[in-house]
């Protein structure tokens, strides 16, 4: 399928959100490899099929062999804690690495990014996932599991795309949580309903499978949304989101 294989390339060849300093990770050095599985039956969801293809290129490089995948933990008393994405083996170091991937956009608004569903925020997230997400290979659940995968490295795959009103002036922050953001992701915009006619370029919508590598076809340019949140593209390549006017209070 065309798409996934897009979505494949887009994967190796762009950046993280964040400058690379651990944990976080990029796959652009990856030696791509062979053989993308394209019959991708599993959850349509945007962030399944992320971490479908990143499984694929971490283990078409040669680089790594998926141990475990989609690891779910309990604790004592059948509570879910979470998932571990993946636990891979490093086939040059041959040494045990514990990786989450995720791939997220965020809107800033008033020093904040915020998810189109604005209770997701960039700093709530990364928290998560330095604090739990990234913790739990080293939960006695997990080692009560697996003993012989005690003191395992932690690798975060963080990708996107950040968005700024160009119609509101606002400082663009330059960091999160200490960690530096990579100024080159902060490569889409955002806007209001009622700004909708300062756009200066037609804008066609996006599935939501469509959007970190955006449309290659243009059919039907969008008219102005109404009380919903878009993500849309130019023809030129530029990402919008138009958002509720009362965003981030809907």
């Amino acid at each position: 399928m065309r798409e996934l294989l897009h979505f494949y390339n887009w994967i190796t060849s762009t950046p993280s959100l964040f400058k690379l300093t651990s944990p976080f990770e990029s796959l652009e050095s990856l030696p791509i490899g062979l053989g993308l599985d394209t019959d991708y039956t599993g959850n349509p969801r945007l962030g399944f099929i992320y971490q479908y293809l990143c499984s694929q290129l971490l283990t078409n490089s040669g680089r790594y062999t998926i141990e475990l995948e989609e690891l779910q933990l309990n604790n004592s008393d059948g509570q879910t804690l979470g998932a571990i994405d993946l636990i891979l083996k490093n086939n040059q170091t041959q040494k045990r690495e514990h990786w989450e991937v995720a791939i997220k956009f965020y809107l800033l608004h008033q020093g904040t990014w915020f998810g189109p569903n604005a209770h997701d925020q960039l700093d709530k997230k990364l928290d998560r996932m330095l604090s739990h997400q990234l913790q739990m290979s080293s939960s006695s659940e997990f080692l009560a599991q697996h003993p012989e995968m005690h003191s395992l490295s932690k690798h975060l795959l963080l990708q996107g795309r950040l968005y700024i009103n160009p119609f509101s002036s606002e400082v663009i922050p330059t960091h999160c949580l200490g960690y530096e953001i990579d100024q080159s992701q902060v490569s889409g915009y955002w806007c209001y309903e009622h700004q909708w006619h300062q756009i200066a370029e037609p804008l066609f919508e996006l599935d939501k499978r469509y959007w970190a590598t955006g449309l290659e076809k243009f059919e039907q340019p969008l008219t102005q949304p109404k009380e919903r949140f878009v993500h849309a593209q130019t023809q030129q390549g530029t990402f919008w989101f138009v958002v509720p006017n009362n965003w981030p209070n809907t």
